[in-house]
């Protein structure tokens, strides 16, 4: 999992009752090593010496996934449904689009595994609960919200027309313009002269409210974080949750999990 894992893996251990870590992004993968370490005892069923780890892990995967459902508090939404994963502050789709494919992830791999569902206490959740608040939050982004806005550049009719990114605002003049050169399209108002079709922008606030300002990006800015979470959760709800889970490929370069048993003993001679 890389060098730098064994940090998040300590927070992981310590965290155990959602926060921001659950939403996978900026405070490293923790949610998401947590998914598919989940994914590797469903699946392989390693056994000793593995599975009291291992089960730490998958439980605290379901207690993320309880963090998100509506009715517990611990996130915040907007008025409009949308998830707060970063406590209220800037740029929160990136943290959405990332739970939202968790989530979906997660059901299926319970659904491949004959599981269907979770416990959130004593209560039990079927996974179908998991898939509908990842389709909430991706019509959220969609534009099921209170501005009726696509926050996907190119999508719908009403989609942010200032994203602050350097491509889409220069125009396309065969100039070559520095990075100080560049400014003055950064601070213009009119429209990018190129539609950067595809781009999430980093979205609304705690409010719902959004401004389409390019100098701003806190509203404006995307980022390869966001849109590849973005793209994953598009690609996971794009299925009917029926369609399979390859169990092992993922898993297939993982050195055997017990050790190579001894060779037979040689034939025995009086």
């Amino acid at each position: 999992m890389g060098a730098r894992s064994c940090k998040r893996r300590e927070y992981t251990y310590k965290g155990t009752r959602g926060g921001t870590e659950a939403g996978w992004v900026k405070v490293g993968e923790c949610a998401g090593e947590r998914v598919l370490l989940s994914r590797l005892r469903l699946f392989l069923s390693p056994g000793y010496p593995y599975e009291e780890i291992l089960r730490t892990f998958h439980n605290q995967t379901s207690i993320i996934m309880c963090s998100y459902l509506p009715i517990f508090t611990s996130f915040n939404r907007t008025k409009g449904g949308l998830i707060q994963l970063n406590h209220g502050r800037p740029q929160p789709l990136q943290y959405v689009v990332n739970a939202a494919f968790l989530a979906t992830l997660y059901g299926d791999y319970l659904e491949a595994a004959d599981t269907p569902g979770w416990y959130c206490g004593p209560n039990f959740y079927s996974t179908k609960v998991l898939r509908e608040f990842a389709k909430t939050q991706i019509d959220y982004i969609l534009g099921k919200n209170p501005r009726k806005m696509s926050y996907i550049v190119g999508f719908g009719s009403h989609y942010p027309r200032h994203a602050h990114h350097r491509g889409a605002s220069i125009p396309r003049n065969k100039i070559k313009y520095n990075c100080k050169g560049g400014w003055k399209w950064r601070d213009r108002t009119k429209p990018n002269p190129n539609t950067l079709v595809g781009a999430m922008v980093a979205g609304p606030d705690k409010h719902d409210g959004f401004h389409d300002v390019r100098t701003n990006y806190n509203y404006t800015e995307p980022t390869l974080a966001g849109n590849a979470g973005l793209v994953a959760a598009l690609v996971a709800l794009s299925g009917d949750g029926t369609t399979g889970i390859d169990k092992n490929t993922i898993f297939s370069a993982v050195p055997p999990m017990f050790p190579t048993p001894p060779p037979p003993p040689a034939p025995w001679k009086p």
